[in-house]
């Protein structure tokens, strides 16, 4: 079995070049024996354009294939096309860390709550000429440095949470949310005593907003306890601009998600203070375009 996806830029809201830049060079996984779900021999990414193409080439229409993709009852369509490719893999074991701090809690230190970023990125690509280093300064440094802003607060808190708070930077999120993955496998905390998961992921450097923007607005009972938070800030919560790119999937908070575990995933917010939300999301429309995922990607004292 073989799974080709298509990539559509407007339903990603990143282009072609995101997916070269973050699926070339060395793809990682997790060990069989710690990750048991089964693989596809054949996976990879084609464009609209080579799909509509190899649609065409079959009589068929890749727009009408996608609505009646959409139905039930909808079956595959031979597309009678034929591909060779030739490859050739190396297979190396690698070993990489989540790092986890706990800070234990005064009453029911049992029970945790747990802020995530992941501190990986995409290194670098040393047969690119020009700048081949991937700094991921907005993604994600800004999510790590913000646990780290997190932790230091409360380890200075008087009177100390009542539950443990726990933070993990995981490894391996721009490879498939791996590091994640593996820590909901082997968490410190038994999922069922985990209160709650806040991900920082890519947070926003424009600056002051007026709203806090959750992925997957909807999906978490945690909206609840921040929506009253941001109004102590004079802000509300919006859902991001772009549910159809599929960011809620997107990210590490997704694993614990999955587990049953309550989870959030929020960002700074589009409807600047300075600016209003023309400005938010022009400055997001930037950032993806000409930085994400890219080497561009880079801390910018002026703008910051």
């Amino acid at each position: 079995a073989a799974a080709l996806i298509v990539h559509d830029t407007p339903g990603a809201s990143y282009g072609w070049d995101v997916v070269k830049n973050s699926w070339a060079g060395p793809q990682y996984d997790l060990p069989a024996k710690d990750d048991p779900d089964p693989r596809l021999p054949v996976q990879g990414w084609i464009s609209a354009e080579t799909a509509k193409q190899l649609f065409a080439n079959a009589g068929l229409d890749l727009a009408q294939a996608y609505k009646d993709a959409s139905k039930r009852g909808f079956k595959p369509v031979p597309l009678k096309a034929s591909w060779s490719v030739d490859l050739k893999s190396t297979i190396a074991e690698k070993s990489s860390r989540n790092v986890v701090g706990v800070l234990p809690g005064s009453s029911h230190a049992d029970e945790a709550v747990l802020y995530m970023a992941h501190w990986d990125h995409l290194g670098k690509h040393p047969g690119e000429s020009g700048d081949n280093i991937y700094n991921g300064a907005v993604d994600n440094a800004t999510g790590v440095a913000g646990i780290l802003e997190i932790a230091d607060a409360f380890a200075h808190q008087d009177p100390k949470p009542a539950r443990s708070v726990v933070f993990v930077a995981v490894t391996l999120e721009e490879s498939g949310l791996l590091g994640s993955k593996y820590y909901v496998a082997n968490p410190s905390f038994p999922l069922d005593k985990i209160a709650a998961v806040i991900n920082l992921d890519a947070m926003s450097v424009a600056g002051r907003a007026r709203d806090v923007t959750v992925v997957g607005m909807g999906s978490s009972e945690l909206e609840d306890i921040l929506k009253p938070i941001a109004a102590m800030q004079g802000r509300t919560l919006h859902a991001e601009a772009t549910p159809q790119s599929g960011s809620y999937f997107r990210s590490d908070h997704f694993n614990f998600a999955k587990a049953g575990v309550p989870a959030l995933y929020a960002d700074g917010g589009e409807d600047l203070r300075e600016g209003g939300t023309a400005a938010g999301r022009a400055a997001a429309e930037d950032y993806g375009r000409n930085r994400y995922h890219a080497p561009g990607d880079e801390y910018d004292a002026a703008s910051w």
